[in-house]
């Protein structure tokens, strides 16, 4: 049977995504960066490989239960996404002079009475939030568009933050709707979305079933030339009127005198136009455009399509205010968000959190040099690792280990931790690296010298992966993330 998922159960699910980050029984949100050594062919234990494809060309994450726990095999730590850190969006368009806009409608993809052809927008758009009927000007402000002069290219920016129709030299209306806060310009506007809000002033002013526009579907014929005033709009409202001007016979313009309230449903009669004045017009027909619900301006989320949610998180340095769990060592390669995770079996709250093994060695002898995405070997255990940061101030050596040969996966084909008092590396002492010298585990500053990750691994749920080319990072750089949930 034919059926659809209207745009309002989409509005829904986002907002109920953001309402899920402040309710009373609030989920819990991470934004995780992973993946420190270069993508490549990997090989399991089993002798089956793996195709990561490369740094240049990573491949898709699949959305499987194995590769979300992947995830967390090299993820290096994660930081919380708070209810500020979210915003509806919707797709950014920048008014441009000499574009074509088109305007918003009620009707779109529904059938053009008598024919059995949908209306589509001046764009060819079927859907309108397909249409480009909104802009985003330079002063900042979010106009719609509630007529586009039939069609015409608009040449003039709109401006103002007036409540009532505004009106441009070149034929357009615009209604305003809101004006992007300086907050939401640096944390919520990227080049293809912006931030969507509703303004109190704008939404307080917006009249539920008015009557703004009517368009001309046919101008007719036959007409009394002039302006024919009082002309009332029909429907299951009131107080709507226009006056319908007539030039050459035919209809070329409609000016809405009064918009009345209370609309779901409105025309205007021909009839009605040729006594006020008209005469004879004949085969004229006119589309009365019925606003939103609550009228323009009401709830801009609903009415600019907010089914998108932006999540802005920004990695500052080391992050040293929660002891460096950000390293500046190491590039990153996959971005991931996390849902409910888990810190030492309890739901995690901290801002951030490390998701890699340590180790902490004897100041004597003293420690020798680990290089980044270095392999280590254990002698007495066989357990395989990749260095992550070598703190060599603390002698902490961060590491992870994944479930592949050579980089967590032993001889013997399992995941085997550090245990003990002796770490060595494969490399050679020639790279300047400890080489074959032992190094003592340090048996104070951790429990047996080693500590787990921060956070605990495989809990909580992986909602979104991205694999991408290498992101470096250093003391002094701060990378902004902003990830688009389309709904």
């Amino acid at each position: 049977m034919p059926a659809i998922i209207t745009t309002k159960f989409r509005v829904h699910n986002a907002d109920q995504f953001l309402e899920s980050f402040s309710e009373a029984s609030s989920n819990t949100y991470y934004l995780g960066i992973g993946k420190p050594q270069p993508f490549n062919t990997e090989t399991r234990p089993d002798g089956r490989t793996d195709n990561l494809g490369t740094d240049s060309i990573p491949i898709t994450p699949g959305d499987n239960a194995s590769e979300e726990l992947y995830t967390y095999d090299d993820l290096m730590a994660v930081k919380k996404i708070d209810a500020g850190n979210a915003s509806f969006v919707a797709p950014r368009r920048n008014w441009t002079s000499g574009e074509n806009y088109d305007m918003y409608r009620h009707d779109y993809n529904s059938y053009i009475t008598g024919t059995s052809t949908r209306q589509t927008s001046s764009s060819g758009a079927t859907v309108l939030f397909d249409a480009t009927f909104y802009v985003l000007t330079t002063a900042r402000n979010v106009y719609k568009c509630l007529y586009n002069a039939g069609g015409a290219a608009s040449t003039v920016e709109p401006t103002g933050t007036s409540t009532t129709i505004i009106s441009t030299a070149d034929g357009y209306k615009w209604k305003y709707m809101y004006t992007l806060t300086a907050a939401q310009q640096v944390n919520f506007l990227s080049p293809d979305f912006m931030a969507v809000a509703t303004d109190a002033t704008v939404s307080s002013a917006a009249i539920d079933g008015a009557v703004n526009v009517v368009a001309i579907k046919s101008a007719g014929s036959a007409g009394t030339d002039g302006n024919h005033s009082n002309v009332p709009i029909r429907g299951d409202g009131t107080g709507g009127e226009a006056t319908i001007t007539v030039s050459s016979g035919g209809i070329t313009e409609i000016t809405v005198t009064s918009a009345g309230t209370g609309y779901t449903a409105a025309y205007i009669k021909l009839a009605d136009i040729n006594s006020a004045g008209a005469g004879s017009l004949i085969d004229a027909e006119l589309d009365c455009i019925i606003e939103p619900k609550g009228g323009h301006g009401f709830n801009s989320v609903e009415e600019l399509g907010g089914f998108f949610i932006m999540l802005n998180q920004s990695l500052e340095g080391t992050e040293q205010t929660n002891s460096g769990d950000y390293t500046v060592d190491q590039d990153f390669r996959r971005i991931v968000l996390l849902k409910d995770p888990k810190a030492g079996g309890s739901a995690a709250t901290s801002a951030t959190l490390r998701a890699t093994n340590a180790v902490r060695f004897e100041a004597s002898p003293t420690p020798g040099l680990f290089l980044v995405d270095e392999k280590i070997t254990q002698a007495t255990t066989g357990a395989v690792g990749k260095v992550v940061e070598w703190d060599s101030a603390n002698r902490i050596l961060y590491y992870i280990q994944t479930r592949h040969n050579d980089s967590g996966a032993d001889a013997n084909g399992n995941k085997t931790a550090f245990s003990g008092t002796n770490i060595i590396t494969s490399a050679s002492s020639a790279t300047g690296t400890p080489g074959s010298a032992t190094e003592t585990v340090d048996q104070v500053s951790f429990t047996s010298g080693y500590a787990t990750p921060e956070l605990d691994h495989d809990s909580g749920n992986v909602l979104y992966i991205e694999n991408r080319a290498p992101i470096t990072r250093t003391a002094d750089q701060t990378e902004n993330v902003k990830l688009i949930i389309e709904f």
